[in-house]
């Protein structure tokens, strides 16, 4: 697909989905201040199906907004008692979420009613008359401490936040690296990413998550990707500088990969912990658990 259209197909992503945004000071915001970049980009380059929009912001003030906004949506979409906060430390946006953060399984019809009864007591600003666009297409369906997830494949990251530049020294693989800003409707196709791209090489560049790095590459592989030998080593030099035996970076390092299977395993490690407070993770505890939850030899 030629830059023309990619640029075309991406302004107008973001086009619906500020105009799904309520409130007229979180829009202004998302407006001149979200970027797009990741995967959505290489998937439209290769003319494959898109997972998600990435989207990341260029200043704390934007994703602050961000995170409070759709924070406050989803406890409106979840009666059953699921209450997110939104922490703020230093220049770090974190979402704090008491437990998994489904939003619940009901039907579009049912979700629209009580959105639509709950509008005036939220305070999620005026809906505009001529946006052409459904908000509760774009409503939260998953938050995590990083990232929320939308319907109508829109992924919010609040872990970070900066200019291309600064977000891009936190990612992994250097495929995932052009973007598009919507501040001047740019799209940056970066050769080192479009060399990687033609070549379905994975190029790693480090990361401040290299478990959830090597883990990725099993997706690239099922998609026909290739990746050497020393890519892994570069990885697995960043995982030897981590503690994984601690609980905390060990749940960090696997935020956003295979989350249900993966927050089973740090859920008997906390469990653990509250009956004795100086646990921390060995090779045979952990071995235990993760043949328990993903299977297997009997007499492992």
């Amino acid at each position: 697909m030629n830059r023309r259209l990619i640029k075309k197909i991406l302004k107008k992503k973001h086009d619906e989905f500020c105009a799904s945004i309520r409130d007229e000071n979180v829009r202004a915001l998302v407006k001149k201040n979200a970027l797009i970049t990741g995967g959505s980009i290489v998937s439209l380059l290769l003319k494959e199906p898109i997972k998600d929009f990435d989207y990341y912001f260029r200043n704390k003030e934007t994703v602050e907004a961000v995170a409070r906004y759709y924070a406050q949506w989803f406890i409106a979409l979840n009666p059953e008692g699921l209450s997110p906060t939104v922490e703020v430390s230093g220049e770090r946006v974190r979402i704090v979420i008491p437990s998994a953060g489904v939003a619940s399984d009901e039907s579009d019809e049912t979700e629209r009613e009580r959105v639509e009864a709950m509008e005036g007591s939220l305070d999620m600003g005026t809906t505009q008359e001529d946006a052409g666009t459904d908000a509760i297409a774009y409503r939260p369906v998953f938050l995590s401490e990083n990232a929320i997830t939308l319907s109508n494949k829109v992924q919010l990251v609040v872990r970070f936040h900066g200019e291309p530049e600064d977000i891009h020294k936190n990612y992994d693989f250097v495929h995932c690296t052009n973007y598009w800003t919507a501040w001047d409707d740019t799209l940056v196709l970066r050769p080192a990413a479009l060399e990687s791209i033609l070549a379905r090489e994975l190029f790693y560049v480090g990361s401040l998550y290299p478990l959830c790095s090597v883990i990725r590459t099993r997706k690239f592989l099922k998609r026909g990707w290739h990746i050497n030998a020393g890519q892994y080593l570069k990885m697995c030099f960043q995982i030897s500088e981590l503690d994984l035996s601690d609980i905390g970076v060990l749940q960090e390092q696997l935020t956003g990969v295979d989350a249900a299977y993966f927050m089973q395993i740090i859920d008997y490690c906390k469990k653990r912990q509250e009956t004795e407070p100086d646990f921390n993770v060995t090779m045979p505890y952990l071995c235990k658990i993760v043949d328990r939850i993903f299977g297997g030899p009997d007499d492992a």
